[in-house]
């Protein structure tokens, strides 16, 4: 049963962040599991972190639909995207992650439009985290393009190919 003051958009907008969330989770593991082929530990740590992380807003998403009273159905996952080398793999995330900051950010000014306070601030925490997400995907392509970022240990500028 849903909750008296449901918005239908605000629960579109769970359905599509659910997707993407999974998909992110998705993503981040299975590249994760490649970049460990490759015998890069320490980005195949990073990556397996992020896929944790995307899985905590999974469940922060199950638990506000089903506060609002509707059963969570992520509809569609996003393909994943693999490359040949960890700066394709990062690019693929980061393009990902924009998704996600876009839908977040649409859901937000949606909320705060029609005075929907507590999806507003539910929305806009996932988009901050989602916006450092991004931040920190962009340090890394910097530092593996050898920018002024110090490169990270275990990670060579050599591209690692398959």
């Amino acid at each position: 049963m849903l909750a008296a003051r449901t918005d239908l958009k605000v629960l579109g907008y769970l359905g599509r962040a659910l997707s993407l969330e999974f998909s992110a989770v998705q993503l981040y593991s299975t590249q994760s599991r490649l970049a460990a082929n490759w015998g890069l530990d320490e980005p195949a740590e990073r990556l397996g972190n992020e896929a944790t992380e995307e899985m905590g807003h999974v469940q922060r998403i199950i638990n506000r639909m089903l506060a609002l009273g509707v059963a969570p159905n992520a509809s569609q996952l996003r393909p994943v995207t693999l490359g040949r080398d960890l700066h394709e793999l990062l690019l693929g995330a980061q393009a990902l992650e924009h998704e996600l900051v876009r839908l977040y950010d649409q859901a937000t000014r949606h909320c705060a439009k029609v005075g929907l306070h507590d999806d507003r601030r539910f929305f806009q925490a996932l988009l901050e985290e989602e916006q450092e997400h991004g931040r920190a995907l962009a340090r890394w392509l910097l530092e593996l393009s050898g920018g002024d970022a110090q490169e990270t240990p275990g990670i060579s500028r050599r591209r690692n190919r398959v």
